[in-house]
């Protein structure tokens, strides 16, 4: 009987779906293989059709209990991800007329509800201010600056930028987000000179829009393209670095760039819908964590109007 099947190969089965099937990018299938594989090895590679409600309750235990070897326990959201990965996989099987535990009667934990860290318009120009105009690496850093702020992008979609996706003139262009749906997104007039000024200091034939400089700057090589691009972390420490020189004391991230970027336009009156396009959320109720927001509007309102 299929039910009698081991649940390793399932998982195989379901993680070869999700690359092929749905197309899911690379990252989150390593996270649904990183948490299914969990639970394997906790539960034991029985066959699917055995796991109960008490088997789920026994594992949230555990996965609330969970200490690595350096102490280091899991948040409420990081479980979740390793349920939200379980539902995923029951559904799949079901689909399939595998006999296991519905997903529906799986809840998630309840989240308190959670603000976003964002930079005011200052920190925006102490920022940009520090990064400096007096050198190529001072030319790429701000435009990189500039790009992220314009644009609201991802650090990972900031990455995989190449030259010749970036329309300067028509001040827009096409990125793939997650689960490699494509958005587009704009560029300010000052994002456009930034860029602009950078590129045109370039002297090699990379294709990254954005890339690293050691001694071998001046080696055309386009092979060595790919090794030059910039790396997430890169540009995490790039940010992280400029705003401890401006003396910035929040934590400063490219993903505080991109919540800064939702920030100031729902501040000057866009509308959430149009913030949710433009970041590339696939549900609306991602865009409202930015209801502070919409809070700091209403006290105004309040303190205008009421008497």
């Amino acid at each position: 009987m299929t039910t009698q099947k081991k649940l390793s190969k399932y998982i195989r089965d379901f993680l070869e779906h999700t690359e092929v099937g749905r197309n899911q990018s690379k990252k989150t299938i390593e996270n649904y293989q990183h948490y299914l594989n969990r639970f394997l090895k906790w539960y034991g590679d029985k066959s699917p059709h055995l796991i109960t409600l008490n088997d789920i309750h026994k594992y949230r235990l555990f996965l609330n209990r969970y200490e690595d070897d350096r102490g280091r326990t899991l948040g409420v959201k990081t479980q979740n991800y390793h349920i939200i990965a379980l539902r995923a996989f029951f559904k799949y099987l079901i689909k399939n007329d595998i006999q296991t535990l519905p997903p529906e009667k799986i809840d998630l934990q309840k989240i308190p509800g959670r603000t976003v860290e964002y930079l005011t318009r200052e920190e925006l120009e102490r920022l940009f201010e520090e990064s400096g105009t007096d050198s190529f690496i001072h030319l790429r850093n701000r435009a990189i600056l500039e790009t992220l702020y314009s644009t609201g992008l991802r650090v990972s979609e900031l990455v995989s930028l190449n030259r010749s996706q970036v329309d300067l003139k028509r001040k827009e262009f096409m990125v793939r987000g997650k689960g490699k749906k494509p958005r587009i997104v704009f560029l300010s007039d000052r994002a456009v000179v930034h860029i602009g000024d950078y590129l045109k200091e370039r002297t090699d034939s990379f294709e990254p829009l954005f890339i690293n400089y050691g001694r071998a700057r001046k080696n055309n090589d386009i092979t060595l393209g790919e090794k030059k691009r910039l790396t997430r972390v890169s540009i995490e420490y790039i940010v992280r670095t400029i705003a401890r020189k401006a003396g910035i004391i929040k934590k400063v991230t490219p993903h505080i760039l991109r919540h800064s970027f939702a920030t100031e336009l729902l501040l000057n009156g866009a509308d959430i819908r149009s913030v949710q396009e433009m970041l590339g959320h696939s549900s609306i109720t991602t865009t409202q964590i930015y209801t502070h927001v919409t809070n700091k509007r209403l006290r105004e309102i309040h303190e205008k109007f009421h008497r």
